[in-house]
């Protein structure tokens, strides 16, 4: 957020800089207009061919991670029932040898949650990466095409007013160009 704001302002300082610059001649300053473009990123992606394969996948395998866990989860309490039944009757080794055990599975589920975390994280990085390779390439191709500064991703409210007659709202243009 900061970098994108350094950038705006420089771009601003710019244009005012070339407004404000007067020759030694008469002549009026020259003017600098910048150009920029906006789009919600977010729905550009969701809107690209082969997101929804991409999106299927993250979900598939995010529910085996969960199918797996529920397991986990009821194997755990399986065995922290039996032992809570029987901690009166066992001897003190046993009963310290299977709070162990409990320990050690519960420690084992926790890193196998946070592994998966982790795991689903990096696949669906890897199944969205060829899209925002794509579609950042559609951005720079559209960028060259009307000659703008940047392109502003207006996700998460970061530019809550975009003066229309300075920006151009480029969502549909990227669309059909995703879409070519």
């Amino acid at each position: 957020m900061k970098k994108f704001f350094i950038v705006v302002l420089a771009c601003l300082s710019l244009n005012v800089q070339a407004q404000t610059e007067n020759p030694v001649t008469d002549a009026a300053p020259e003017t600098t207009v910048i150009r920029f473009g906006y789009l919600s990123y977010d729905a550009a992606l969701k809107a690209m061919p082969g997101y929804a394969v991409a999106s299927q996948q993250i979900d598939n395998l995010r529910k085996a991670y969960e199918a797996e866990l529920k397991r986990a989860e009821e194997d755990f309490n399986q065995k922290y029932e039996a032992f809570l039944e029987g901690q009166k009757d066992f001897p003190k080794t046993i009963l310290l040898k299977r709070q162990t055990e409990l320990q050690q599975l519960m420690k084992q589920n926790v890193e196998f949650k946070q592994q998966g975390r982790i795991d689903l994280a990096r696949a669906e990085e890897e199944a969205l990466a060829p899209l925002r390779t794509r579609l950042n390439e559609a951005l720079a191709t559209l960028a060259e095409r009307y000659g703008f500064a940047l392109i502003i991703n207006t996700d998460g409210n970061a530019c809550p007013f975009i003066d229309p007659k300075m920006g151009q709202d480029i969502q549909e243009e990227v669309q059909l160009l995703m879409n070519e």
